[in-house]
């Protein structure tokens, strides 16, 4: 994506809630941000409306917003930066690299909210809930550590299920209606819209077991390649 002329002073402006070069700190999150009870991950923090509700709401963790559009970051960082919360940091990076940035089990909680589906089939393994990534976020995650995915694309969901209960996390909490008896939890900006809108909200929670797959066949090597030289391209 092109980035906006603009972006780069903004971006200093709010230099104090980026994570500049995150794989510097694999292995170190807690040693360099330490007083926090859990360290959690949102995947696609998109312009930051549910990151900075949420970090509000829970002042105790550290919330940590990946997102690989700047423009759209940007807003987040603003927006969090604004507001004075001081418990998230930011990073541009791409979720293919989360080996690289995380050590096992630095994360307590993954956040996917709202995710591109990706509907033709040939597109499948760029799903964030694909198996690839399934076995990244387990490799990241302790036991008992957990993935809140929400979504207002039935196929999706349904398609998502299939893949987690087959990488063998168990699933707590599923619904094809969150809202149906009232707001429940953080709403992100797409869901506020589409809940609107009318349409109902899937979501779930999956749990890290002892049977949860994870290893060295995760993201294929093709994808992580690619995104390293982007990252690399990028400065990163």
């Amino acid at each position: 994506m092109r980035k906006r002329p603009n972006l780069k002073p903004r971006m200093e402006r709010c230099g104090e809630v980026l994570i500049p070069d995150p794989a510097a700190v694999k292995g170190r999150w807690k040693t360099e941000f330490p007083g926090y009870d859990e360290l959690r991950l949102e995947i696609g923090c998109g312009k930051g409306g549910f990151t900075a509700a949420l970090a509000a709401s829970e002042p105790e963790m550290l919330l940590l917003a990946l997102e690989k559009s700047p423009d759209a970051m940007i807003k987040g960082m603003e927006l969090v930066c604004s507001e004075g919360i001081g418990n998230v940091r930011f990073m541009d990076a791409d979720a293919l690299l989360l080996r690289d940035i995380f050590a096992p089990g630095e994360i307590g909680v993954i956040y996917i909210n709202f995710c591109d589906p990706w509907p033709k089939s040939r597109d499948a393994k760029h799903r964030l809930t694909a198996p690839g990534f399934l076995r990244s976020y387990a490799d990241i995650l302790p036991l008992g550590g957990e993935i809140r995915f929400k979504t207002d694309n039935r196929p999706l969901f349904d398609w998502s299920l299939d893949a987690l209960r087959s990488e063998g996390w168990e699933i707590r909490d599923l619904t094809n209606d969150l809202h149906k008896n009232g707001v429940c939890g953080i709403m992100t900006d797409y869901e506020r819209k589409f809940h609107g809108m009318g349409i109902p909200i899937n979501a779930l929670t999956a749990v890290k077991t002892q049977a949860t797959k994870c290893g060295a066949d995760g993201v294929p090597e093709r994808l992580r390649n690619a995104a390293l030289s982007d990252a690399r391209g990028a400065g990163l």
